[in-house]
């Protein structure tokens, strides 16, 4: 697990840990590995929250388009860790009270997904009131197992979602892309 690392080719757009507003502001990242999951350690450069399971990395944010871009990696465990609650209070208030409101996260290494309480989805889902919140590039059980919890009530799963390709394209027009299809799917 320790060689699967953070998108980096955006950082020419975007670096969080330069950004005032963001969460992660005045990080550093050095080369000794210290966080793990289940005992595997993991690349250096992933963005702990709180989370025992779950890590992420603001890999773009623009504030102007009101849309970030979270990769996120681990095990995302509502079941035992109450994982959506540390993201929502460490990570996702802190960008929502700056404005954004359009939300993509990149699950394909997200490696397992364990359900709970749906509160803080709902919280997130009312706190986006023009916006969208979308789940690019999960893995089919995942996305299953949260069908299951009936998070596709908050957040939009699977489908067109589903693009292997996003990292040949520019930050911008990801948001475009994803813009696009959630403006079809949520009618507006």
């Amino acid at each position: 697990m320790h060689t699967i690392e953070p998108y980096y080719n955006w950082q020419q757009y975007y670096r969080a840990e330069r950004d005032m507003r963001s969460p992660f502001y005045g990080r550093t990242y050095g080369q000794a590995y210290v966080n793990d999951v289940y005992g595997y350690y993991i690349d250096p450069n992933w963005d702990e929250f709180g989370s025992e399971t779950l890590y992420c990395k603001l890999i773009f944010v623009d504030y102007g388009l009101s849309c970030a871009v979270i990769e996120l990696f681990g095990e995302w465990n509502d079941a035992l860790h109450n994982d959506i609650m540390h993201f929502k209070r460490n990570v996702l208030d802190r960008l929502l009270r700056n404005g954004v409101q359009k939300f993509i996260l990149i699950g394909e290494n997200l490696l397992q997904f364990h359900g709970g309480d749906s509160d803080y989805y709902e919280e997130w889902f009312e706190d986006v009131e023009d916006g969208w919140i979308a789940a690019l590039n999960f893995r089919e059980f995942i996305l299953d197992e949260m069908k299951k919890y009936r998070l596709d009530y908050y957040i939009n799963l699977g489908g067109t979602l589903q693009m292997g390709n996003w990292r040949t394209v520019k930050p911008k027009q990801l948001v475009a892309v994803v813009d696009s299809l959630m403006t079809r799917r949520l009618g507006a």
